[in-house]
């Protein structure tokens, strides 16, 4: 019997070595462990043994048997890795390093005016940072001085999260901790900074208002920085942004954070000034809250503000891409539609 055994046995690993293709696996299976494989008849001549060597006989049966499954289902994981290498061996190369001649994507129309203002500005000797999305209480709105009975501080405007920590509202957030990063500029070489963020607000959203929407801040600090400095670069840009003369209009505004402080309103380009439900009927569109940074804000920043001077502006990039692109609805941009965003890329 255990003669028998191991003829099978031996029999087993020359067929299972000849083995090339998956389907040939079914086949040895059947042949050794079926209703009438090689095992399968081991184990019907057990009744022929005495009780003792029936016991040993079926033993060594049963270890055949686990044997020959665990070796098959060993071979199969070894055939697919030969065919898989196969298929790979055969597949149409691709160079990935090869640029397509079909179209990949194209920028949103805002990240292409933020890019085009980075651009005017880094010719100017300003840097570009990054401020953090979620942002400290402290950095918000106390390090730009608003205090803690302020209107936008309600919980009807800021989403606040239950760590305590809020999505911020502007992208001021960042001037304190920007600020403490560089420290108080050299005599000579005012600190210039450009730091664009998406913005969240707890708005009714309509033509020209989102809850989610994007700001650029800007701010340069140095000795005897005035408004005049301010009115410059704000010229340039605008300029260079729409490549013609645009109407603007500098009135007075309130910010806690800067002092004086202005806001700059753009004539609206989709009525041409005339009203539309995008500037509300009133021929003009806010784009660009600015002013002197206020001497509280220097402070907490870590600047001496009886030494320097600064500006700040907070520019609306989404706004600007609206007049930029001549688009009527601001929420057109989170809209996801790509057959309509695609219309403004260049």
């Amino acid at each position: 019997m255990l003669e028998n055994l191991e003829r099978i046995k031996v029999q087993f690993k020359e067929e299972l070595n000849l083995a090339e293709m998956k389907d040939e696996l079914e086949r040895i299976r059947v042949a050794f462990l079926g209703k009438k494989g090689l095992v399968t008849e081991a184990l019907k001549d057990l009744h022929n043994l005495d009780a003792e060597a029936k016991k040993t006989a079926g033993m060594q049966v049963n270890m055949l048997k686990n044997e020959i499954e665990k070796a098959i289902v060993d071979y199969q994981k070894v055939l697919e890795e030969r065919e898989y290498q196969k298929e790979l061996e055969n597949a149409e190369r691709f160079d990935y390093s090869i640029p397509s001649d079909k179209p990949v994507g194209a920028m949103h129309p805002i990240t292409i005016v933020q890019k085009q203002i980075e651009d005017i500005f880094k010719t100017m000797g300003f840097i570009v940072e990054d401020g953090l999305e979620i942002q400290t209480e402290f950095n918000n709105f106390e390090g730009v001085n608003i205090p803690k009975n302020h209107p936008a501080r309600d919980m009807t405007d800021t989403y606040y999260l239950d760590n305590g920590q809020l999505l911020k509202t502007h992208t001021s957030a960042a001037q304190n901790a920007i600020m403490k990063k560089y420290g108080a500029p050299k005599t000579g070489e005012p600190l210039k900074v450009l730091f664009p963020g998406r913005c969240f607000r707890n708005e009714n959203i309509d033509a020209c208002h989102e809850n989610t929407f994007f700001q650029l801040e800007g701010m340069m600090i140095g000795d005897d920085i005035s408004i005049s400095n301010l009115i410059y670069f704000m010229k340039v840009l605008l300029t260079e942004v729409f490549q013609r003369d645009v109407k603007v209009r500098l009135r007075p505004g309130f910010f806690p954070f800067v002092e004086p402080g202005f806001e700059l309103d753009i004539n609206c380009s989709i009525c041409g000034g005339v009203g539309c439900p995008t500037c509300k009927n009133s021929g003009w569109l806010e784009l660009l809250p600015c002013g002197m940074i206020h001497p509280n804000v220097l402070r907490l920043g870590g600047i001496d503000p009886d030494k320097y001077t600064g500006f700040a502006f907070g520019l609306g990039l989404t706004r600007l891409a609206m007049m930029k692109f001549n688009i009527k609805d601001i929420r057109l941009f989170n809209s996801g539609s790509l057959k309509q965003l695609k219309q403004f890329t260049v």
